[in-house]
């Protein structure tokens, strides 16, 4: 009974439609485009959020896997160096000057008879240091301005986006070796860091200006408003949280380029005093020894590569996590 009113109606529903003189209109038998039964949606189900989309992402991703394994690894070189070492990095006997590996020093010695395996290990916490300062204040003073510029508009963004692009026409490295020479009387891991920090802010305030600009016409923004909240509790509790996933990106993918830039300015010269354990430091004293004993530099460059390796890596693995176009490639 049911598929003849079914039929009934849609013989009623055709002969409403507008048809040409002559012409039939052809309507399918109901056995062939039969109703397909929907799925009820579970409500019992957890609500899903795009933080753990991307954390069940990332743990399928083997780049994540790699890339933790490495990185959880270096962290604790960093924290724990004694239980890899029981040598003191500041030890340099200059009779042991280029002496070959042993079983108790399997990296040898330096040219200033320093243990390299316990310079190699310590130096790890010194790298690992700047480049997690530099990248925490950066991704904050960067976000910041980034998020006001994006909110307000009007004046305030014209004037922090000519400030950030006269920034911006700044190359870090030149910047950073014009400032510290003006201080070279001084070396400090944080005027290292405060040279990046001032340098390296741009590129995470266009992308925190471009996300907060984005979320501040979304609904949820409106909706709070209406509810009576001010705007700098809009942007402080709804809008910045809701634009970090393209922040936390460039952060994770820039700190190992703050790793190398603290290496290179050692490597200079003009970057952490000579007295301090640090990769870069050592690959700059090795260079004079490069011909005959390159081993010298091989392994304080070994680690400083698979350090910044293991971050590149990790940014790559958040980017494809966070960002909905990889994720849907």
């Amino acid at each position: 009974m049911e598929d003849n009113l079914m039929e009934n109606n849609l013989t009623t529903n055709n002969a409403n439609y507008n048809t040409l003189p002559g012409q039939e209109r052809y309507v399918a038998p109901l056995d062939d485009t039969p109703l397909q039964e929907v799925d009820s949606v579970d409500e019992s189900a957890p609500a899903t959020s795009m933080w753990a989309d991307a954390w069940r992402s990332l743990r399928r991703n083997p780049l994540f896997i790699v890339s933790a394994v490495l990185i959880i690894a270096i962290i604790f070189v960093a924290l724990f160096p004694g239980v890899l070492t029981k040598h003191n990095p500041n030890y340099c006997v200059l009779e042991n000057s280029l002496e070959p590996a042993s079983a108790a020093h399997p990296f040898g010695f330096d040219m200033q008879g320093c243990d390299i395996y316990a310079r190699v290990v310590y130096g790890t916490r010194t790298s690992l240091s700047v480049g997690l300062l530099a990248t925490a204040l950066v991704v904050l003073v960067g976000s910041l301005i980034g998020a006001l510029a994006g909110f307000f508009g009007g004046w305030v963004d014209a004037v922090l986006s000519r400030i950030t692009d006269i920034f911006l026409a700044l190359p870090m490295l030149l910047g950073a070796i014009v400032v510290l020479q003006m201080f070279r009387t001084s070396k400090s891991i944080w005027k290292i860091v405060f040279v990046m920090v001032l340098f390296g802010w741009v590129g995470v305030a266009r992308i925190a200006r471009s996300a907060v600009m984005e979320s501040k016409n979304l609904e949820f923004n409106t909706a709070s408003t209406a509810l009576g909240s001010t705007p700098m509790r809009n942007l402080f509790r709804h809008i910045i949280p809701n634009s970090l996933a393209p922040i936390i990106v460039v952060g994770t993918t820039s700190l190992g380029s703050y790793i190398v830039l603290e290496a290179t300015l050692s490597f200079l010269g003009i970057g952490l005093p000579t007295t301090t354990v640090s990769w870069g430091v050592d690959i700059s004293t090795a260079r004079n020894v490069l011909t005959t004993n390159p081993e010298v530099l091989f392994y304080p460059s070994i680690a400083l590569a698979i350090t910044v390796l293991a971050f590149i890596m990790m940014g790559d693995a958040v980017k494809d996590a966070l960002d909905p176009k990889s994720r849907k490639a």
